[in-house]
């Protein structure tokens, strides 16, 4: 029996790119996203695949939808809690209520019910454990402006995937945290044209590609299950991150 992957947001980008390196690898695929055709055009090609049509914040989706890779495959052994929106609407007094509780409820609550499930099954499955990668992001560590909603959800994922990481122990489930910064995806195609900066200017920011992430979830999946990659920042190495302005 081959290894089993759960990738949320899988339809695009990120999670895409991920779900078509692991299937080319050999590796069994749970392929997760709100619409099932892009999904079915990612697992085209060769693999074991399944598409699940789900959306991460529905609690009985979610729970139905891991109860069914766990029999197709026979087991769980890592999931990528990759799903997530932006929400970039100015300064607070600007955002919508409805535009911070969706983000919230993909970005946090969403990633939080999806390791939820993953957690049941990776404890009771034999031989017991498995592993759990959340995506957080730059905005994990520092804020783009205009960002509160998304940036308090990626922070918030950081203390999800150390409780997690602890709690974890006593069920050989590790936990590791990927922020990533600039990939070169459809959301960031317009940061070659230009990005608010914090002093108010557009500059644009150099980006990487998507392939270079896919890798770096590739080496935190595949490591023994006694070694942990606690947190990874993987980003275009000249982006606007380290330093000052």
């Amino acid at each position: 029996m081959g290894k089993t992957i759960v990738i949320t947001g899988a339809g695009s980008g990120i999670g895409a790119t991920t779900a078509r390196h692991f299937l080319d690898r050999g590796w069994q695929v749970a392929l997760i996203g709100r619409r099932s055709a892009p999904l079915e055009q990612v697992a085209e090609g060769g693999g074991k695949a399944l598409v699940l049509a789900c959306d991460v914040a529905d609690e009985a989706a979610v729970e139905a939808g891991f109860d069914r890779i766990a029999e197709y495959f026979g087991r769980i052994d890592t999931l990528f809690n990759n799903a997530g929106i932006g929400a970039f609407g100015g300064t607070i007094d600007q955002i919508s209520v409805a535009d911070w509780r969706a983000c919230i409820d993909v970005n946090l609550t969403g990633s939080f019910i999806c390791a939820r499930a993953a957690f049941r099954h990776m404890r009771s499955q034999r031989p017991m454990g498995g592993r759990i990668i959340n995506n957080g992001s730059i905005s994990a560590h520092a804020p783009r402006p205009g960002s509160a909603p998304y940036t308090a959800s990626k922070h918030a994922i950081t203390g999800l995937t150390k409780t997690i990481a602890l709690d974890g122990r006593a069920f050989d489930i590790t936990c590791g945290q990927i922020d990533i910064g600039n990939a070169m995806t459809e959301i960031t195609t317009s940061f070659a044209e230009g990005v608010l900066q914090p002093d108010g200017q557009i500059r644009p920011e150099p980006t990487m590609d998507v392939q270079d992430v896919a890798e770096a979830v590739w080496y935190m999946a595949t490591l023994p299950p006694e070694v942990n990659v606690l947190n990874m920042t993987v980003m275009a190495a000249k982006m606007p991150f380290v330093g000052r302005g």
